[in-house]
């Protein structure tokens, strides 16, 4: 028998990814109208919010026993959800060592740390054979990343560590 939260709801794309990835999609209730990752998700699960804004009603109404969400942005969507009765879990990870530890978090709840550490050891392993190739070029290239246009968003850190 699965313990852990049954039925939640996803307020942004990461947590969806995440609980598909690890093989535990079916307890997806609800996701986020930005959701795009994986393709499938937007055919089978409801959508219920955007990342800022969603009805509250709509969620409540879903049963939901655990709502994830990401960022302070979504500061005031959580409080509505919270006021409502609701469970809510969100996390603010700014770095990639964070985005692991986030996933760790999620795997744990669900009871899958296993099929999560094989996933993380996978990337990790691709990360330090592009690090090895990258130490070798005669000089680092400028990036400019902008991770969100409404606000600007582009001094997050995301670096490894």
């Amino acid at each position: 028998m699965k313990r852990g939260p049954r039925r939640i709801v996803c307020l942004t794309e990461e947590t969806t990814e995440w609980l598909y990835l690890l093989g535990e999609e079916d307890r997806i209730v609800g996701i986020s109208g930005y959701t795009v990752r994986p393709r499938r998700a937007r055919d089978e699960k409801p959508r219920i919010a955007s990342f800022l804004d969603g009805r509250v009603d709509r969620i409540v109404a879903l049963e939901p026993d655990l709502v994830v969400g990401f960022s302070d942005l979504q500061a005031d969507l959580a409080a509505r959800l919270i006021r409502a009765g609701l469970p809510v879990l969100v996390t603010n990870q700014r770095s990639v060592a964070e985005i692991v530890a986030t996933m760790r978090m999620v795997a744990a709840l669900v009871q899958a740390e296993e099929v999560a550490e094989r996933w993380i050891a996978g990337c990790e392993a691709r990360w330090a054979a592009i690090a090895a190739n990258a130490s070798g070029w005669p000089r680092r290239p400028r990036v400019y990343f902008e991770e969100w246009d409404e606000p600007m968003i582009s001094a997050i850190r995301w670096s490894r560590s």
